[in-house]
């Protein structure tokens, strides 16, 4: 019932609703008798049905193919003429002739007629009233008869059976509508809103799935009482056919579970891909995962894990989800390179030409790191050492490790761990989780496809742990070559030998490091360049590196040394070279773009060009200024950036000896300024200092660039002859900068890095240089073309720094105290 059907009349076919066609109001019981009251002419078109049977006051759509149709519907419907509708009695007639219809058919308007693309003209019909036909009157263009009108028989008013019959009717069709998936639920406001009974009985008995032939006995049937009788009849073997299909579906879904159905519909999809080409079976993987294994050159002990496995995966449903999450898990087996080693190539002076050609400076670095690989060459067992380059950025630590993976012939493999928080990400997840996977070394070491390559674990310092776990705790094991000849990975469920892997970690500070983890490794210092490196570096890589990647060539852009210098004094405060690169690739650039546009312009850049281009330059404020003032002194510092210079300055005002520091300072630089004062007024006599004036005068230290964090105790010694000098108002040693740390009695103790603060005061133009007596061998490993131009006084009491700092001459303006 109020199934989608198509119909045809002789050439004709009858089509689903359009959903956009206007809107046909269901007919009413006064509607229903203004129909009976109309008259019909005595002589109709007679339009033939093929497949179907109309009733009336029911409405369909259908389609004429045929011309002499075609032609009967555009004269009844440019006259406003009624039609006569009559079915056929074989369907299979093409053109069927006047004894093949039968005599009982429905008078129709025409409602809407369509134009189709195709030629075919839609038209949407309403049935009227029931006719027989009694003659034919001619059957040019088209069948024309005579006919007489038949009316219903109904039965009286208030007839009880009746109206139970037409209830159950209503109840049945909704029952049937509730019943049967492929039945649009509008269906159910139809028929809750038909009011008339006869056409409720039309209506349903137009829908219901019936042969012509039963249909058009029910329209042949004068009493309406009867053919309701007989509709419901018709209807209840509907209901009861539906009702015994779906408990027959029912049971047949209960005897087939969810593994039944998934193992028929993959044994399909299986049949397809095979018929496709693109298939392959279970046991094919499986075949071909025994064959790779052959291959392999693992140890009987990884062998027999494997073959174990691998059965365990042959006794599985391919269907299952842990079907997949077991053949990645053996993909994985067959995809590492168990025991395959890259050959190494220790020939040194090679590996010596390499990292000159990729690093320019960097000597003591090269060194150590050609140390390594004779003691590798020496011992010949591949236990490779685990190397931690230690420097600010932009030095070229990264850099370095590929270079060592050229030199050796050995794969490269970089993995970042700025920020990584999950232990997981080391270590992998069991397998057992959804979307489980092998952690980042072993699937680094999988990329890679031998077991020794030269694996750079970047920004080591950057680790940090969170509620997933310690990743640094998880390094531990990997950066241990006692232990990582045996590393567990959680996914892979046995120990991997990384004992061959030559790791090297890079870093910006040990202070982060774990201390057991930094333990495990060699520190090498990869210190900054001297403006005299970075010189070479911008012309000998840089400048050719850029010019490449913007498409130019060495004809198109002259950077000279003069030049790169300034760009380095006036534009770049870095140990590294990143920022030189990118003013260096503005300049090429500006060539660029000259080029492109077709302006002329230097290709030799002159200072003015630099001004134009860069703009002015904006880093002048390093450079040391003057001793003018009393308590101005230049201190030395080192940053994660690498050396700067700072300036100590304190004044006097009048009050109660207080002291007060300010410059985001933390707590440690704080305390030297404690120490200094408190060191001061212990010694004022020594020090030719009324000791009235620490009551009568406030003390205020500062340190400029207040936004920058600073902190240490490097600045112990710069602070107290920033205070002596104060008190004193005797002027500090012209170019002089220092650093070190002080205590109570006066001694002064070593500080860190040296050569980073020594590279500062050679570019703020420093010429003399304080520093502990300990600081000496620091000194003595520096190059001595680092230290040219410097005059270096060791010292181990303050009394030492105040003598060689502090000058007999007051200063202009002198405040008498």
């Amino acid at each position: 019932m109020f199934k989608p059907k198509k119909f045809n009349i002789d050439n004709l076919s009858l089509q689903e609703f359009d959903q956009d066609a206007e809107f046909i109001p269901l007919l009413s019981q006064e509607d229903e008798e203004e129909m009976d009251r109309e008259s019909i002419p005595e002589v109709l078109p007679i339009l033939p049905l093929r497949n179907m049977v109309l009733f009336p006051g029911v409405v369909i759509p259908i389609t004429a193919g045929r011309d002499k149709s075609i032609q009967l519907l555009q004269d009844a419907n440019r006259n406003n003429n009624p039609i006569g509708v009559v079915a056929q009695k074989d369907e299979e007639i093409e053109d069927p002739t006047f004894e093949d219809l039968h005599k009982t058919g429905v008078v129709a308007r025409i409602l809407k007629v369509f134009k189709m693309p195709d030629g075919n003209t839609t038209v949407i019909i309403q049935g009227k009233k029931r006719f027989e036909i009694d003659t034919l009157v001619k059957t040019e263009p088209y069948m024309e008869a005579s006919t007489r009108p038949t009316g219903d028989t109904r039965p009286e008013k208030g007839d009880k059976e009746f109206e139970a019959i037409i209830d159950k009717i209503k109840e049945s069709s909704l029952e049937i509508i509730k019943g049967s998936p492929n039945i649009p639920s509008e269906a159910t406001f139809a028929i809750k809103n038909i009011e008339s009974d006869s056409f409720l009985v039309n209506f349903v008995s137009s829908n219901m799935n019936l042969k012509v032939g039963e249909k058009q006995q029910l329209l042949e049937m004068d009493d309406l009482k009867e053919r309701a009788l007989e509709t419901l009849r018709y209807m209840n073997i509907e209901l009861q056919k539906l009702e015994l299909k779906n408990d027959i579906q029912s049971k047949v879904q209960s005897d087939i579970n969810k593994q039944q159905r998934e193992y028929f519909l993959h044994q399909q999809m299986k049949t397809i891909q095979e018929e496709l080409g693109g298939g392959v079976s279970s046991h094919q993987e499986i075949d071909d995962m025994r064959q790779r294994a052959k291959k392999k050159k693992w140890d009987d002990k990884v062998k027999e894990h494997f073959d174990k496995e691998l059965a365990k995966m042959q006794r599985m449903n391919p269907q299952v989800a842990e079907y997949s999450i077991q053949r990645n898990y053996l993909d994985l087996f067959l995809e590492l390179p168990w025991n395959e080693f890259s050959k190494d190539n220790f020939d040194l002076k090679r590996a010596m030409k390499i990292l000159d050609r990729d690093h320019y400076g960097l000597d003591d670095v090269k060194k150590r790191i050609i140390e390594y690989l004779a003691v590798l060459k020496l011992r010949n067992d591949m236990k490779s050492p685990i190397l931690c380059l230690y420097g600010p950025p932009g030095v070229g630590k990264t850099s370095l490790g590929k270079s060592i993976a050229e030199a050796l012939g050995r794969e490269y493999v970089r993995m970042s761990l700025g920020g990584l928080r999950d232990e997981a990400e080391i270590r992998g997840h069991r397998k057992t989780y959804i979307g489980a996977m092998p952690g980042r070394i072993i699937q680094s070491i999988k990329k890679a496809k031998t077991s020794n390559p030269v694996f750079v674990l970047d920004e080591i310092d950057k680790l940090s742990s969170s509620h997933n776990g310690d990743p640094s705790s998880a390094m531990l094991e990997v950066l241990d070559p006692e232990q990582n000849s045996e590393f567990y990975d959680n996914f892979l469920e046995m120990g991997y030998d990384l004992s061959k892997v030559m790791f090297i970690a890079t870093c910006n500070s040990l202070n982060t490091i774990q201390p057991a983890l930094r333990d495990r490794m060699e520190i090498i210092n990869v210190t900054g360049y001297t403006i005299e490196e970075k010189v070479e570096i911008g012309k000998q890589h840089l400048l050719p590196k850029q010019l490449k990647e913007h498409g130019l060539n060495k004809e198109h852009l002259k950077l000279g040394k003069p030049q790169i210098e300034k760009i380095v004094e006036g534009y770049t405060r870095e140990s590294g070279v990143r920022t030189l690169d990118k003013q260096i690739a503005k300049m090429v650039r500006y060539a660029a773009k000259s080029i492109a546009m077709e302006d002329d312009y230097d290709i030799k850049v002159s200072n003015d060009t630099i001004i134009e281009v860069l703009g002015s330059p904006k880093l002048l404020r390093d450079k040391y200024e003057n001793n003018d003032v009393a308590g101005v002194v230049t201190g030395l510092a080192w940053t994660r950036v690498g050396g700067d210079i700072l300036f100590i300055e304190s004044i006097l005002s009048k009050g109660k000896g207080q002291l007060s520091i300010t410059g985001n300072l933390g707590k440690v630089m704080k305390e030297s300024a404690t120490i200094a004062m408190e060191y001061i007024k212990s010694n004022a006599d020594q020090l030719g200092i009324n000791p009235e004036v620490f009551e009568k005068y406030n003390v205020h230290i500062h340190v400029p660039e207040g936004a920058t964090p600073k902190d240490g105790p490097s600045a112990g010694i710069t602070m107290l002859t920033s205070l002596v000098s104060l008190f004193t108002q005797r002027k500090v040693k012209k170019s002089i900068a220092m650093t070190g740390e002080i205590t109570l009695r006066g001694k002064v103790l070593p500080v860190g890095g040296i050569k980073e603060k020594i590279l500062a005061a050679k570019r703020a133009k420093i010429k003399e240089i304080l520093l502990c007596e300990q600081n000496r061998r620091d000194i003595e490993e520096i190059k001595e073309e680092y230290l040219k131009g410097l005059t270096f006084h060791f010292v181990s009491d303050m009394s030492q720094v105040l003598e060689l700092a502090i000058t007999k001459q007051k200063v202009k303006n002198a405040k008498k105290l």
